[in-house]
């Protein structure tokens, strides 16, 4: 699944930072889920805000076979698009609510996730010509490595009860802008802004000093620095990103990973 921050391309340089052995997995931020896909933990406790995408995951692990049924007949059309828009997400079951996330995904534009204030989904439709609306191959080999995951809604403080020494922690929060122009870090309605990255950080350090291997990710912004350059060792890469509003400004940004 396409995802505003997705991290596929940042993986390589994850992984450098990645434990050869570890206990448990921990992912507060889940959004794609790529590091999750590239490790295949035996356990994971994978977690998110976004109730949405908690519920598509659940979906496609306990029901993929009924979601690829949904999605086998989902056209890709402009008016069946905005019907499914409107429709009340939250009020079927996990496997409808995957269905609704990945179609739109899908054929959204850009494959962005975006909610207004009265958490309506309000990304208009896609100009891709011909969309792989239902990939059946990949989401059976998704649940596949969801049967051993527990997926929850949680704040990122959560993992401060679950995480024991040795086990490895990948924060991917909402990032810091590094622009006025910079947009859809925000993926739940509720946003997320310095004060919820200083929060961040006290996990991440309590963590660290309980045993537990700690990874995070964010833009190359001061802040970062200033908040982990203390008792973290800091790396600066480049790495490409598919979403932004607009095409032209698609392309390589440097992120800073901390571990």
């Amino acid at each position: 699944m396409k995802w505003a921050g997705g991290k596929r391309k940042l993986v390589p340089f994850l992984l450098r930072h990645a434990p050869k052995h570890f206990g448990s997995y921990h992912e507060p931020f889940v959004g794609g889920g790529a590091l999750f896909y590239a490790l295949r933990p035996a356990h994971a406790f994978l977690a998110d805000a976004n109730e949405r995408l908690v519920r598509a995951y659940r979906g496609v692990r306990d029901d993929v076979e009924g979601v690829i049924h949904r999605l086998r007949s989902y056209p890709h059309d402009y008016d069946f698009f905005m019907q499914l828009r409107k429709e009340d997400a939250d009020a079927g079951v996990d496997a409808d609510v995957a269905a609704w996330f990945i179609y739109l995904n899908k054929t959204g534009f850009n494959g962005l996730y975006r909610v207004n204030r009265k958490n309506e989904f309000n990304v208009p439709f896609g100009d891709q010509a011909n969309p792989t609306i239902c990939d059946e191959d990949n989401l059976r080999a998704c649940a596949r490595e969801l049967k051993n995951a527990r997926i929850e809604v949680d704040d990122f403080t959560g993992v401060l009860t679950r995480a024991r020494p040795g086990d490895l922690v990948y924060f991917d929060p909402p990032y810091l802008p590094l622009s006025s122009s910079s947009s859809f870090v925000a993926y739940t309605k509720g946003g997320f802004g310095p004060e919820d990255h200083e929060r961040l950080r006290d996990v991440a350090l309590a963590l660290k000093r309980r045993g537990v291997h700690v990874l995070l990710s964010n833009s190359a912004h001061p802040l970062v620095r200033e908040l982990y350059g203390k008792h973290f060792t800091i790396e600066e890469v480049l790495a490409a990103r598919a979403i932004n509003s607009r095409g032209d400004r698609r392309g390589p940004i440097r992120e800073l990973i901390v571990h």
